[in-house]
């Protein structure tokens, strides 16, 4: 097995931000400050900031040979296995105002038929054999069936790579009722995702760190390996058989959350690839997210950029203590800011 990473994006994007002098204003007029057009999607995102570590990795994504992101991936030297598709990728636009705060606005994507859903499966599973980690990151084009990334994960399992899945809203929902057998080695969802999963209120979730811990343990019952929970300007958790572990992330400048969850899943994939323990896992994770927040655009961390930043972990329970007696109850702010909500 090599330590190679491939990543899958089926719906990929051109991101376009666009730096805003001040506060949005619903019909107002904003003169724009220089904007800035990146490569995008969550895969390839995540692709991104592996290969800016010097990591083996690949991008599997639909476009044709003369898309723009075709042209931006190369210009970045980017590995990457594409499926020529006739309709453009899309383009997502974000509109960072000067404290951090984005609004995304996301175009559909090109739909998939049949035959190019078959066809990045093949490819998946060329580039798949003996890595070390597939990543299945992002939100599904139009008319896809939902359970598409289940179908994946069991499929995939031959390969031999750990598999990891970041997507939210109906084909996340999917993905977990497929059963054990579909449910991923690393699963990764930020605090409103965790909320559709459990039925709790993500209110609550955030409130209490008991709260989100029974929420994560039902995804352990349904057979999720690993959970990286991203909680944005709060930090992460990260639960496994070996035990849960909180991260706090330093106080940074945050000029744009576009990549930052993606980022904070390239950070754990690195640390896992340099046999790291959990603990040392999930401060990778929560480096690189607040690194990517740090900058502007979809822009990924440098691993020294990473290293600037104290990150602080500490053991929450150790293996086979329950979570409702090892947990006590934490005060987190009930609303996730700004730089707390991943885009897909």
């Amino acid at each position: 097995m090599t330590a190679r990473v491939v990543t899958l994006t089926a719906n990929p994007s051109l991101d376009r931000t666009l730096s805003l002098p001040g506060p949005l204003v619903r019909g107002g007029v904003a003169r724009l400050a220089p904007s800035s057009t990146e490569p995008g999607g969550k895969g390839v995102n995540v692709a991104r900031a592996v290969a800016a570590a010097g990591g083996d990795v690949v991008t599997v994504l639909p476009a044709a040979d003369d898309d723009p992101i075709v042209r931006a991936l190369r210009a970045l030297d980017l590995p990457m296995a594409t499926v020529p598709i006739a309709t453009p990728v899309r383009t997502n636009y974000t509109l960072a105002e000067p404290d951090g705060t984005t609004t995304k606005l996301n175009e559909p994507g090109a739909p998939l038929d049949d035959e190019a859903r078959g066809a990045l499966t093949i490819a998946m599973h060329q580039h798949a054999e003996g890595a070390r980690w597939v990543v299945l990151s992002g939100s599904l084009p139009p008319g896809t069936p939902l359970d598409w990334y289940a179908d994946l994960v069991r499929s995939l399992r031959d390969t031999g790579a750990k598999i990891a899945v970041d997507t939210s809203e109906a084909p996340l929902l999917a993905l977990l009722d497929a059963g054990p057998d579909a449910a991923p080695d690393l699963l990764k969802p930020n605090s409103e995702e965790l909320a559709q999963l459990s039925g709790v209120p993500e209110a609550h979730l955030t409130a209490n760190r008991a709260t989100a811990l029974a929420a994560v343990d039902t995804l352990h019952a349904r057979g999720v390996t690993e959970v990286l929970l991203t909680l944005g300007a709060e930090g992460a958790l990260l639960s496994s058989a070996e035990g849960v572990w909180a991260a706090t992330p330093p106080r940074i400048a945050v000029r744009s959350t576009v990549g930052a969850g993606d980022c904070s899943l390239a950070g754990h994939v690195l640390a896992d690839l340099a046999g790291a323990g959990p603990a040392e896992r999930l401060r990778s994770a929560v480096g690189y997210g607040a690194a990517s927040a740090s900058l502007p655009g979809s822009a990924v961390p440098t691993p020294e950029q990473v290293a600037a930043l104290d990150v602080e972990v500490t053991t929450v329970r150790t293996e086979g203590l329950p979570s409702s007696t090892t947990a006590p109850p934490v005060t987190w702010s009930t609303t996730v800011p700004a730089a707390g909500r991943d885009v897909r």
